[in-house]
C-alpha cells in the first residue's frame, strides 16, 4: 500500500509528496518541532491561518505561502471560515528559488506571495494538477494526461514523489508555480531598497552556492556593512545569510549527488564545504542521511543501516 502525507505527520526530509485538500472548519496541523521538508501551500478557495515561528497570517484565495524547515508550526482552517481548499507538496527546494521567495519573507522561515494576479492563477492551479500527476510517472509509463479522479473539490489522494524523473518533473512544475506567483506579485509593507539588495544577495548565492561567501562578501556586494546587511537580510528573510550559504550549498550538493558521478570528496569541494566530514554533518542534518546514502537510495540501492 503505498505511503501518503496522511500517513506522515512529521515527512521525512529525503520525501517529496503533492496533495490536494478540501478541508471543513476543524481542520488543523500541527507540528511542535516543524518539518525536516519545506511545505509549499497555494490556496484556491476559503481561508487558512498559518503560523510558524513567529509569523501568522491568512491565506486566501490566489496566496501562496511557502513555508522553511525546522520550525514549529501550526496551519487551519481560519477561525470563522467554513472551508480551506488548496494544494500542497513537501519538498527540498532548489538553490535558485531563494532569491524569487526572499523578497516575500515574513518572518520565521516563512514567505507569503500575496494576492497573485487573476491572470495567471489557472496555469497556477493546472501546474499542481500536473504535478500530481507526475509524482508517480516512471519511465516504462504513457506521459500522464487528462483530469486527476476526483475533479476541483473532490479526493485527490496524496502521493509520494516515486523517483529520480518524477521528482526532476514535479519540482519543475513547483518551480513553474513559483515562478508564476513571484513574478506577478509585489511584497508589501517593505522598503524597496531594502528588498532590493537582500534579492541581489539572495541572487549571488543562488548563483554560485559554492564559492567561497562570507557576510563580508556579500555585504561588499551590495554596498552595505557586514552588521547593516547581516541585520536586513535576517529581517527580510528570517535566517542569517550563512544559514542560506549553507542551505544553497546542501542543495547544490543533493543536485549533484543525483546527476553526477562524483564521488562525495569532489562534491563536497564543488558545494564549498571545507572537508567530507563538515559536508557529511550539514547533509546529514538537511536529508536526514549521509551523502552516499542518499545517493544509494536515489539510486534504488540497498542502503546498510
Amino acid at each position: 500500500m503505498p505511503v501518503t502525507a496522511e500517513d506522515l505527520s512529521v515527512p521525512a526530509a529525503e520525501l517529496m509528496i503533492v496533495g490536494h485538500y478540501d478541508k471543513a472548519a476543524g481542520y488543523a496541523t500541527r507540528r511542535s518541532g516543524g518539518s525536516p521538508s519545506w511545505l509549499l501551500l497555494w490556496t484556491e478557495a476559503g481561508e487558512g491561518l498559518v503560523e510558524q515561528g513567529g509569523a501568522a497570517f491568512r491565506v486566501g484565495a490566489g496566496d501562496l505561502a511557502v513555508l522553511g524547515s525546522g520550525v514549529a508550526q501550526h496551519y487551519r482552517v481560519s477561525p470563522g471560515a467554513r472551508r480551506w481548499r488548496f494544494w500542497w507538496v513537501h519538498f527540498q527546494p532548489r538553490a535558485a528559488w531563494t532569491a524569487w521567495l526572499g523578497p516575500h519573507a515574513v518572518g520565521g522561515g516563512c514567505h507569503l506571495v500575496a494576492a497573485v494576479r487573476e491572470a495567471v492563477r489557472e496555469r497556477i492551479g493546472l501546474a499542481f494538477v500536473r504535478a500530481l500527476q507526475d509524482a508517480r510517472w516512471t519511465p516504462d509509463m504513457p506521459v500522464p494526461g487528462g483530469p486527476v479522479p476526483g475533479g476541483p473539490g473532490g479526493v485527490r489522494a496524496p502521493a509520494v514523489v516515486s523517483g529520480g524523473a518524477a521528482r526532476e518533473l514535479v519540482l519543475g512544475a513547483v518551480e513553474e508555480a513559483l515562478v508564476l506567483a513571484t513574478a506577478s506579485a509585489r511584497p508589501e509593507g517593505r522598503g524597496e531598497e531594502g528588498d532590493e539588495r537582500v534579492r541581489r544577495a539572495l541572487a549571488i548565492i543562488a548563483a554560485e552556492p559554492g564559492a567561497p561567501h562570507s557576510v563580508a562578501s556579500l555585504a561588499r556586494a551590495v554596498a552595505l556593512s557586514p552588521s547593516r546587511f547581516a541585520h536586513l537580510f535576517a529581517q527580510v528573510t528570517g535566517r542569517t545569510p550563512m544559514q542560506v550559504v549553507r542551505g544553497a550549498r546542501v542543495r547544490h550538493a543533493a543536485s549533484l549527488l543525483e546527476v553526477t558521478d562524483l564521488d562525495v570528496g569532489q562534491v563536497a569541494a564543488a558545494s564549498g564545504f571545507v572537508s567530507p566530514f563538515h559536508f557529511s554533518r550539514a547533509f546529514r542534518k538537511e536529508y536526514g542521511l549521509p551523502p552516499r546514502d542518499y545517493r544509494a537510495r536515489l539510486r534504488g540501492e540497498q542502503v546498510i543501516e
